[in-house]
C-alpha cells in the first residue's frame, strides 16, 4: 500500500481523524456519521444460474440459497463479463472491462497499478479480508502471492489457484509457508470466514470479507460421497439442449457438480447463521454469485466447458441481501447486470463515491426499490477464446431483460428470446421477421463497445497488444520475456 500514488492522501485523512479522536466522547458520538455497512461477498466458481432450486432446477438441492433469494434481491439476468475465472475476477476487482485491463485470459497478472475493490474500501475506512481462490497473480498457481500484489486485501488466507479440494493449499498473512486446508476445502474456508466474523462482532470498524470458493468447478468426481449420494446419475434430468451423444457423460459429471453445489449451499447457510449469531446481519451487505457457469453438455459443448455465449456458461446467480436498503421485501430484478457493475453498485449501497476509472454502472437504486430502466443491456464477451474442441470463437454479446444477442467477427451470430425459449434452442438471428429487432440490438451492442473503446478485432490483435503469445495450435501463453505490466494497463489512482 505504501507505494500507491494516493497513499499520502489516505495518510492525511487518517491523521486528521486521529486528531479528531482527542475530542470528548460525547461530542464525537453526536457528530459521527452512521456506521457504513459491512460487505460479505461469497464467490462460487463455475456455478451456473440455472443450477439452483429457486431457478427451478429439478435436480439440485439448495435450501439455503433458496432462503437467501426470499430474503433479498435476485438479479435474474446477471452475466459474467467474460465467462472464465481470471477475466471475471479482474473485472470484479476493477469495475472495468477485459478489453480495458488486458485481463482476458486465465493466469494473467492483474497489475498493482490498477485501482481495485479492497483499495477503494480501505481508503473509506474499511478493513479487508480475503479467503480462498485468488487467480489474479500470474506468477504460477502454487506460488506465494506477495502482499504488495494483493490489491489492498489485508487479512489473507488464500492461494492463487487449487482445485484439489481434499488437499488444497493456501498461504496465511505474510508467510510464504505453504499450508493446507483441513479436509474438504470449502468447509475449512467457511470455518475461517466464520471465525473472522466472530472476531469482528465487537468492532466499530466496517469490513469487507470476500470468500472465494473453488467449487463446483471440476473435478466433479472429488465431491464428498454423502453429497454425491443425493444425485444418482440415472435420475438426473437433463435439459432438452443436451444432445443424445453427450447425455451419459453429462449425467456422470452432473452428479459431482450438483454434489459440490449442495455442499457449498451448506457453507452459505453456515455463514448466514453466523451473521445472525453475531448480530451483523442487519448491517451487512451479503452477496452470493459466481464467476461463470458450466455447459454440462448443453448445445453440444463438453460438460466442463465455459467461455461460451449460451446461458449455461454466461449467466450466473446473483443474490444480494441488505435489509437497510430493501427492507423485508423480496424482489426479482430483471434489469441485466454485468461484472463491472458489481463494484460500483456495492460502493453506492455503502454511500461511497465511485472512482472515475470504473466503467460499470452503479445499480444500487434497484436494490432500494427504484423503477427498473426499460432498455438496459449487459455486455459480455470472449476476446481470445481458448476453449478448444471447435468452440474457439470470438464474440461480443448483449443480455437484455428478454433477449440474448451475440455477434461474431463475421457478423450477427445468435439471437434468442429467453422468455419464450429458456433453453436457447431457436436461433432467430436469420429470420426476416426478427430483422428489425436484430438490427436494434446490434446498434445497442455497437454503442456499448464504442463506450469502452473496443472495436472488436480478432484474438490475435489483443494477444499481441497485451504481450501474450498465440501458439500455432491455438492455445495462448505469456510470451518469453513479455512485460507483466503493459504501459496501457496503468491507470491513474485518485489522490
Amino acid at each position: 500500500m505504501m507505494n500507491k500514488p494516493w497513499f499520502p492522501a489516505l495518510f492525511a485523512a487518517s491523521f486528521t481523524l486521529g486528531l479528531l479522536g482527542f475530542c470528548p466522547a460525547a461530542s464525537a458520538a453526536e457528530n459521527s456519521p452512521p456506521r457504513k455497512p459491512n460487505v460479505v461477498f461469497l464467490l462460487a466458481d463455475q456455478w451456473r444460474a440455472k443450477a439452483t432450486g429457486y431457478e427451478g432446477d429439478p435436480n439440485v438441492r439448495t435450501p439455503h440459497l433458496d432462503r437467501l433469494a426470499q430474503q433479498g434481491v435476485n438479479f435474474r439476468n446477471a452475466v459474467s463479463v467474460c465467462p472464465v475465472c481470471t477475466p471475471y475476477r479482474a473485472a470484479l476487482m476493477t469495475g472495468r472491462f477485459p478489453t480495458s485491463t488486458g485481463m482476458f485470459l486465465n493466469d494473467a497478472y492483474l497489475p498493482e497499478s490498477e485501482l481495485c475493490f479492497a483499495e477503494i474500501f480501505r481508503e473509506a475506512g474499511y478493513d479487508t479480508a480475503y479467503i480462498g481462490k485468488w487467480h489474479l497473480d500470474g506468477h504460477g498457481r502454487s506460488a506465494f502471492v506477495a502482499p504488495q500484489r494483493r490489491q489492498g486485501w489485508q487479512f489473507w488466507k488464500a492461494a492463487e489457484c487449487d482445485h484439489d479440494y481434499l488437499h488444497s493449499h493456501f498461504y496465511e498473512g505474510d508467510s510464504d509457508q505453504k499450508r493446507y486446508w483441513e479436509g474438504y476445502d470449502a468447509f475449512a474456508q467457511t470455518r475461517a470466514a466464520q471465525a473472522y466474523l466472530r472476531q469482528r462482532a465487537g468492532s466499530n470498524r466496517p469490513f469487507v470479507l470476500m470468500v472465494s470458493y473453488g467449487i463446483p468447478h471440476f473435478p466433479h468426481h472429488t465431491a464428498l460421497p454423502e453429497f454425491k449420494a443425493l444425485y444418482p446419475p440415472e435420475k438426473i434430468q437433463l435439459p432438452p439442449n443436451v444432445p443424445a451423444e453427450l447425455q451419459e457423460k453429462a449425467r456422470q459429471e452432473a452428479q459431482g457438480y450438483y454434489a459440490h453445489c449442495t455442499a457449498l449451499d451448506r457453507c452459505v447457510g453456515d455463514l448466514m447463521a453466523t451473521l445472525e449469531e453475531t448480530k451483523l446481519a442487519e448491517q451487512t451487505i451479503l452477496v452470493f454469485t459466481s464467476d461463470h457457469g458450466e455447459m454440462l453438455g448443453s448445445h453440444g459443448a463438453p460438460p466442463t466447458m465455459k467461455h461460451l455465449p449460451w446461458d449455461e456458461s454466461a449467466r450466473v446467480p446473483f443474490l444480494l441481501r441488505y435489509p437497510a436498503a430493501h427492507g423485508s421485501r423480496t424482489r426479482v430484478v430483471l434489469t441485466p447486470v454485468t461484472t463491472p457493475d458489481i463494484l460500483p453498485t456495492l460502493l453506492g449501497l455503502a454511500g461511497l463515491s465511485v472512482p472515475k476509472t470504473i466503467e460499470g454502472e452503479d445499480l444500487s437504486g434497484l436494490v432500494r426499490g427504484e423503477p427498473e430502466p426499460p432498455d438496459r443491456a449487459a455486455l459480455y464477451m470472449a476476446i481470445a477464446p481458448f476453449a478448444g474442441h471447435g468452440f474457439n470463437k470470438e464474440y461480443r454479446a448483449l443480455r437484455t431483460k428478454r433477449y440474448t444477442y451475440v455477434r461474431g467477427l463475421e457478423g450477427p451470430w445468435l439471437l434468442f428470446d429467453d422468455s419464450q425459449d429458456p433453453h436457447q434452442l431457436n436461433n432467430l438471428v436469420a429470420r426476416p421477421e426478427f430483422a428489425t429487432l436484430r438490427d436494434e440490438l446490434d446498434a445497442q451492442l455497437q454503442a456499448e463497445l464504442k463506450r469502452i473503446g473496443d472495436d472488436f478485432r480478432p484474438a490475435k490483435h489483443y494477444v499481441e497488444l497485451w504481450g501474450f503469445e498465440l501458439a500455432r495450435h491455438g492455445s495462448i501463453s505469456f510470451a518469453p520475456g513479455a512485460k507483466v505490466q503493459s504501459p496501457r494497463r496503468a491507470v491513474d489512482k485518485p489522490h
